[in-house]
């Protein structure tokens, strides 16, 4: 199986292209590097460096490498900036993601896997949240994600398209020497690793008023190497026959058809408690000091994977959070400056 994934130099998707290639995928890697790396594409798979505005420049590589599928990691993702600059989040997170769909389409090429995002619900009526829960993100970014999700239900209905979308919860960890490396970084694991190296004065805690048991958000925590894995359990689930390498219990290919899933572990940790877990993973003093809410925060952010599970076999390997925190802390002590050194 040959599977184009875009945005493979980024942070889950080199990592989904990594384990990809090794279940016996053919690869290409499709980045503009604009907030991957170069040197998070892994080995083993064909990078070609290129917009998704660009669609002559897709055109040419679909004709050239014919796939399979396509796998989609290539939105911009931070909340707050998406509240500021709109216009940016709606041209690469929709417009961008329709102009690969109809490359893809006028190629023959009917498999499509996306990243969706948990930002679709907004804030939630009841947690843990249930794929039938009511969409109503409360930021351009979680707007953008449901906006693509619609987009892929009518090709679906109308144009024959099967595709999956996988809501993520916070994806976090570090896999094989790939980890996080965003610039800015707002995610809190890294902000927090990243005081612990003493690269930061502190941590900032955006809301110490939420209505949860300690004020602080709450998020559920998912290992990046678990969101890959329901990646490629996904695409086998769309064929007929099994076509990568997976463990027995696992080469199911029972859902058919469109799929939406959320993906996470079914437990949140606060703020706070992610905090104390790093401070107790690393053994160093992190100073935390509180802020205003952010634009857009929900205050508690946990899934339901039972459909994932039920359906495609998943069962996250990386549950526990101090194993999160301590696969992102040796990643980041031997890479204290990302993917730079």
């Amino acid at each position: 199986m040959k599977v184009l994934v875009v945005g493979g130099a980024g942070y889950i998707g080199s990592v989904t292209a990594r384990r990809l290639i090794d279940r016996g995928a053919e690869v290409i890697i499709y980045d503009n590097l604009s907030t991957g790396h170069r040197g998070a594409a892994p080995r083993g798979g064909l990078f070609v460096e290129g917009d998704l505005a660009d669609a002559a420049r897709l055109d040419s590589l679909f004709k050239g490498h014919p796939v399979h599928a396509v796998m989609h990691f290539a939105a911009f993702i931070q909340v707050g900036e998406s509240m500021e600059a709109p216009q940016k989040y709606f041209t690469n997170n929709v417009a961008n993601v329709i102009n690969l769909l109809n490359v893809m389409l006028q190629n023959g090429v009917m498999r499509f896997v996306f990243s969706s995002s948990a930002a679709v619900y907004g804030e939630p009526e009841s947690v843990p949240i249930e794929e039938s829960a009511p969409l109503a993100p409360n930021n351009p970014y979680g707007e953008t994600k449901l906006m693509v999700e619609r987009v892929l239900a009518w090709y679906s209905k109308l144009l024959g398209l099967r595709y999956a979308a996988f809501r993520y919860f916070n994806a976090c960890g570090a896999f094989k020497g790939l980890g996080e490396d965003h610039h800015p970084e707002t995610h809190l694991i890294p902000i927090v690793l990243q005081a612990a190296l003493g690269q930061r004065d502190a941590v900032t805690i955006y809301g110490a008023d939420y209505p949860t048991p300690d004020g602080t958000c709450i998020r559920d925590y998912v290992h990046v190497a678990d969101l890959a894995e329901a990646h490629i359990l996904a695409l086998t689930a769309m064929e007929e026959e099994p076509a990568l390498s997976l463990p027995k219990r696992q080469a199911r290919g029972v859902a058919k058809g469109s799929l939406v899933y959320n993906l996470g572990n079914g437990s949140g940790h606060s703020v706070k408690q992610v905090i104390e877990v790093a401070r107790a993973v690393t053994g160093r003093p992190i100073k935390a000091v509180e802020g205003a809410r952010r634009p857009g925060d929900a205050a508690s952010l946990v899934a339901s994977s039972r459909r994932a599970v039920t359906e495609l076999g998943w069962r996250p390997e990386y549950a526990d959070l101090a194993a999160i925190v301590r696969s992102a802390w040796e990643w980041h002590k031997e890479h204290p400056r990302g993917y730079q050194g």
